[in-house]
Order: C-alpha cells, then sequence, then structure tokens
C-alpha cells in the first residue's frame, strides 16, 4: 500500500525537500502541496491524502486552524504537524485539534518517513524534542 501525503507549508523550499525526500520512499507518494492553511484544507476534499504534514505558522489559516478543520471535516486524513518551534504551547494545540503526531522540522530524513508510516497506521507519533 502507498501512502498518499498531502504537503501544506508556506516555505517552497521546505515543501520542495519534503516531496523529494518523501518521494524517494517506495511505500510513499506526495500527492500535492498546498501554501497556506486555507489551501489544504480545500486539497484535502480534492486530493484525499492519508497524511497531511502541516507546518503551524502559515499565512491565511495557520496550522492548528487547519488541522482542526481537516480533522472535522474529513476524519480519514492523518496530520502530522511539523515545526520549527519546540513549544509545549505548539505540542498541546496540535493535540487538541486533532492532529495525530507533532515533529520539529530538524528531524532526519528517516524520522520524517517513519512518522509518516506511523500516523498512517492509525498511531501516534510526538517527538517534540
Amino acid at each position: 500500500m502507498t501512502i498518499r501525503v498531502l504537503i501544506a507549508d508556506d516555505q517552497m523550499m521546505v515543501r520542495e525537500g519534503f516531496s523529494v525526500l518523501l518521494n524517494a520512499m517506495p511505500d510513499i507518494e506526495v500527492v500535492g502541496e498546498a501554501v497556506n492553511g486555507r489551501e489544504a484544507v480545500a486539497k484535502v476534499r480534492e486530493l484525499a491524502p492519508d497524511v497531511v504534514l502541516m507546518d503551524i505558522r502559515m499565512p491565511e489559516l495557520n496550522g492548528i486552524e487547519a488541522t482542526r478543520e481537516i480533522v472535522a471535516a474529513d476524519g480519514a486524513a492523518k496530520v502530522l504537524v511539523l515545526t520549527t518551534f519546540d513549544l509545549d504551547e505548539y505540542v498541546y494545540q496540535a493535540l487538541r485539534a486533532g492532529a495525530s503526531g507533532f515533529l520539529l522540522k530538524d528531524a532526519s530524513a528517516r524520522q520524517l518517513a517513519d512518522g509518516v508510516r506511523v500516523v498512517a497506521s492509525g498511531k501516534r507519533c510526538w517527538r517534540p524534542r
């Protein structure tokens, strides 16, 4: 089974980097990208990904609010929140919004791929430190 991933981040280099890393995995396919939370919500409806990699700080609709909307509307897509900010408040907000996981952007390629696999399987992945 191939895990379908949507990457939501306002920084092009981050989106492209995650896309290259994840598409190199035989069991993961990046099916789309979004530049803000509003677009992420729309693309989840359009593309039906298994996992959404969600940045927290984005324009138009932040990642926490976008996560809340995706989880409430769809239920099938799992959200793995990614951020450069190692703040407990973000972890708690992501959890309350319904995210299935939380990783810092300095995670290794292996940790990122493993996080995608874990949340796709229905489990939780929390590695804020």
